[in-house]
């Protein structure tokens, strides 16, 4: 009683408090009061205790429901039948209300059920169990049938602590009793009042699929009282969801599939086909036109490959979903645009017509396909290109509206590719022309022409471009034409420049492209002048230019360079963002990588300047004002010469300009290495560099690693490591750097495994962990002969086991990669010559490093990293086979039964088994899968399996 009251007295603080901090304090401690087993006994009391409100009411039935959902084996086995029939009690106690309470104790009784096999339920099941109780108890039957609409659904409710095993009986369980369910909910149709949660729970029992044979579902009342209560106003939605779960349970992955659906599915389709004039009725409800377009979308995306075939029937379905596609609502109208999108999969792709054989019937069938649904995409288009125009108040609306509006824009964008694949991107480009001439000449608002049509029409125009031909000669020509002539709104301006940015190919490829050019650029200028968005498009756009016309543009590198020099040095008018600026950097070196090579040495030069300026003018101010600079002030100059050394693709003029810059370089390493920021940026300077210079690095790479590896013992920056692992890359097959490069990675691997000691300092630094392990995989990919007979590669290993666990994803996954990479090392020639040596250090730990992966797979890493660490498993298993499966043995048998039975653990075992003996590891993955989920299945299991197995207890071997 008095724990009951302190619940009583915590829930009227959570709601009724005024203070923040005690309702929180409330909150904490109901939420630890339910993982209590006290919970159990609480939570029923105050359901039957009829002086208890409403919010104590809601709490205790979710209690409750959570622990027979999680926590159903904290209660000793011969409790359940009391359990049962107290929560049995509740649903009729509860059976007029309140509602949630009652949907609440439903799915805890749908969780016993699927916890608790139907011989042990007794009374033939729960379905029996159910039928004989509302035959008992008529009067309580909405409460059972509440129950009776959960059940199926819980079958795939994984916050259900019931073990694999148990679920998949659970649900055949239910299928075979399906003949019970239906009759129940066939007997309810005769009582008005229970119609619609008859086939609310009918649609439910549909989600087990084809457990029943269509053609009895063809004919049966309750699919028949759905379908005759389409235009009910009561039942109208009951009726949609059971039609929409109908359509999905006769949809089929082939045409062969469909055969068997067909009775059904001619019941289905003209009764769905008879609601296609309430689409324009204006005085249907707003949510009823969705509910029925749903069903059209539905029939669409579940019978795509049926209308794909083109008959006048399924036309007849294109036709209303081409309807549904006109509605003004977008929410309505995009419900279709999936269709479309598989429809024209079906129509292009040669899987759909395999069964034609000869390749001329191949090719006729698919020509007369898309000439049968030609109008259909051409009208499509019509319909949707207008869904992109900005409304009136687009500047007044909130973040999030404008966000949406982007949404549309991209999904309408995707709906126009879909489109230009089956009527091909001339035909497309040539129906979006006309309606941008046709807005071009639209009504004057006095001198102001509303822009926003236009602009609507050349979005469009643009998202097609990579299916527009670069031969096009008839619209394209007249669109350059145009786009000069648009007004210089700011949001016209900036898909004027997209689109320019999106037709670059074309303009590289086309007769009169080099005619277009400098209008071209002169928008682009103008772009980078009127607002930050416009500059940022036009600098995107101005790259995608001179990538594709670098030739064209080559002599005219002197009034690129102005406009390079304006956005470096922020002269003038331009609004180019520091980020936006580096479309810029890429842009000229792209024309200078097609110069001759020592103009394209000068261009270089020149490209470096400003960058080159600005740093200089810092470092000239003395290492004091150098180290106290914000970091953004030095890395943006940075950032533009690492995308020169990217971009310009002439090795030797980078090698050249990396060697005269790099006092410069070094100047900033020594002051300012303890600044993530500032060496992020370097490193990647560098490493662009390494990249495009490769062997003409010479003796500037010596410096470099010199650097950073008497750096990386002060300020142990990861980037060090990454840089490192690019120069691994290129340098590390190479015989004359072997000796340099051996003392740079032993260097740089003891270093870091003195600083990742226990599980806290891969936690706090999950960075280095990530990058060390990401240059070990590199070493053994490219230079195993530094790596393995290093005296580094022990301590490596050692450190890695004990950072598997670490929760941190890239970090995780750069460990379980290395481990596999060791694992795997038979694989290559070259890393067979080193598996003595690699043996030598995993066999004497193969038993930790085996607890330790099981561990990580049964609870200690996140589900979601459960493929990485069962490959790893398996490569083990691969690798040493007995002895691996004696290492999983000696693990799983610290498992007690109450969490693992013997027989989930030797369907585990038998995997790791059959993977040493060289068996496909691909279907392995599942017994280890359903051995995370056993292991996983509630927070208690969690823990006592963590508790015995205690990874992070294993992870130093002492060998002597």
């Amino acid at each position: 009683m008095a724990l009951e009251n302190i619940v009583k007295e915590a829930l009227n603080a959570l709601y009724h408090h005024p203070d923040d901090a005690v309702r929180s304090q409330a909150d904490q401690w109901l939420q630890n009061f339910q993982r209590t087993i006290d919970a159990w006994q609480v939570s029923d009391n105050l359901l039957h205790d009829t002086s208890s409100n409403v919010e104590t009411l809601i709490f205790c039935s979710q209690t409750l429901r959570s622990k027979v959902q999680r926590d159903f084996e904290e209660l000793p086995s011969e409790a359940f039948r009391s359990l049962r029939d107290s929560l049995n009690n509740l649903l009729k106690t509860f059976r007029k209300g309140p509602p949630k309470v009652r949907t609440q104790i439903s799915l805890a009784v749908a969780a016993l059920a699927v916890q608790i096999p139907a011989e042990d339920w007794g009374d033939g099941g729960i379905m029996k169990w159910l039928r004989d109780e509302m035959s008992s108890h008529p009067d309580i039957v909405p409460s059972f049938l509440e129950l009776l609409r959960v059940l199926p659904e819980e079958v795939f409710n994984y916050k259900i602590a019931a073990r694999p095993d148990r679920r998949r009986k659970f649900e055949d369980e239910l299928a075979s009793t399906m003949d019970v369910a239906l009759g129940i909910l066939t007997a309810c149709l005769n009582i008005p009042e229970l119609k619609e949660q008859a086939l609310e729970a009918f649609a439910s029992w549909l989600r087990l699929r084809h457990r029943i044979p269509t053609s009895v579902l063809a004919t049966h009342p309750l699919v028949l009282t759905a379908l005759s209560s389409l235009t009910s106003d009561v039942l109208s939605e009951a009726a949609v969801n059971v039609i929409s779960e109908l359509i999905h349970y006769t949809s089929a992955r082939n045409l062969d599939g469909f055969s068997v659906q067909m009775p059904l599915i001619q019941v289905i389709v003209p009764q769905v086909m008879n609601l296609k004039p309430q689409l324009r009725d204006p005085s249907k409800d707003e949510e009823d036109v969705k509910a029925i377009a749903r069903l059209f979308a539905d029939m669409g995306d579940s019978y795509v490959e049926l209308i794909a075939t083109g008959s006048g029937e399924s036309m007849l379905i294109v036709h209303a979903l081409l309807e549904v596609a006109a509605h003004p609502e977008y929410d309505i109208a995009s419900m279709t645009f999936n269709f479309w999108h598989n429809l024209q999969i079906c129509l292009i792709e040669r899987e759909s017509y395999v069964l034609l054989g000869n390749e001329s019937l191949i090719e006729a069938e698919r020509n007369r396909r898309m000439q049968v649904f030609r109008s259909s995409y051409e009208t499509l288009v019509s319909l949707v290109s207008c869904r992109v125009q900005y409304p009136q108040d687009y500047s007044e609306l909130s973040k999030e509206d404008q966000r949406d509006f982007k949404q549309t824009r991209y999904a309408v964008a995707d709906v126009l590719t879909d489109a230009a694949l089956v009527l091909g991107g001339e035909v497309t480009l040539k129906i979006l022309y006309m309606k941008l001439v046709e807005a071009l000449s639209g009504p004057q608002n006095g001198d102001m022409m509303d822009w926003r049509p236009s602009e609507a029409q050349l979005y469009c125009i643009r998202a097609i471009s990579d299916l527009v031909p670069i031969t096009e000669s008839e619209v394209m020509p007249q669109i350059m034409q145009l786009l000069p002539k648009l007004p210089h709104q700011a949001l016209l301006l900036q898909t004027v420049c997209m689109t320019v940015g999106a037709y670059s190919k074309w303009l590289d490829a086309a007769p009169s492209g080099l005619s277009f050019l400098p209008s071209v650029i002169d928008i682009l200028v103008s772009g980078m002048s009127m607002s930050e968005d416009s500059a940022a498009a036009a600098a995107l756009a101005f790259r995608h230019i001179c990538d594709d016309c670098g030739k064209k543009l080559s002599g005219s590198l002197d009034g690129l360079y102005q406009i390079y020099q304006r956005a470096m040095t922020g002269e003038g008018s331009f609004k180019v963002a520091a980020q936006d600026s580096l479309h810029l950097v890429e842009a000229l070196s792209i024309v200078i990588t097609e110069l001759p090579p020592d103009q394209a040495k000068k261009g270089l030069e020149a490209l470096c300047i400003p960058a080159v300026a600005s740093l200089q003018e810092v470092i000239n101010q003395g290492p004091l004002v150098l180290g106290q600079k914000p970091a953004r002030e030095i890395t943006v100059h940075i950032d533009r010469l690492a995308n020169i050394f990217r971009y310009v693709n002439n090795p030797e003029a980078v090698a050249d300009a990396i060697q005269r810059l790099w006092p410069l370089f070094k100047a900033i390493f020594d002051i300012r290495a303890w600044d993530t920021r500032t060496m992020e940026s370097l490193c990647r300077a560098c490493k662009h560099a390494v990249r495009t210079s490769k062997r003409f690095m010479g003796v500037t790479i010596g410096a470099m690693l010199e650097e950073i590896q008497g750096l990386y013992k002060q300020h142990h920056q990861p980037c060090f490591l990454y840089l490192s692992s690019e120069v691994i890359k290129i340098f590390g097959s190479d015989p004359s750097c072997a000796d340099y490069l051996k003392v740079v990675i032993e260097s740089l691997f003891s270093n870091t495994s003195c600083l990742l000691t226990k599980i806290q300092d891969f936690t706090s630094r999950p960075d280095i962990a990530d990058d060390c392990f990401l240059l070990a995989s590199r070493c053994i990919r490219y230079c195993p002969h530094l790596l393995f007979p290093s005296p580094v590669f022990p301590s490596l290993v050692d450190c890695s086991m004990i950072g598997i666990t670490v929760q941190h994803r890239e970090a995780s996954n750069s460990i379980l990669s290395f481990l596999s990479d060791i694992l795997d090392l038979g694989k290559s020639s070259q890393g067979q010559q080193f598996i003595s040596i690699r043996d030598g250090v995993i066999v004497p730990r193969g038993a930790s490093i085996t607890r330790i992966l099981i561990a990580a797979a049964t609870g200690a890493l996140p589900s979601s990293r459960l493929e990485m660490v069962a490959y790893a498993l398996l490569a083990l298993s691969r690798s040493y086979g007995v002895k691996a499966y004696e290492w999983a043995k000696q693990s799983v048998s610290l498992l007690p039964v109450s969490a693992v039975t013997d027989m989930e653990k030797s369907r585990f075992l038998q995997a790791m088994s059959d993977a040493a003996s060289g068996v496909d590891i691909k279907g392995l993955t599942n017994p280890i899968e359903e051995l995370s989920e056993v292991c996983r299945r509630n927070r208690t299991v969690q823990e006592i399996v963590i508790e015995a197995l205690r990874p992070l207890e294993l992870n130093m071997v002492h060998v002597s």
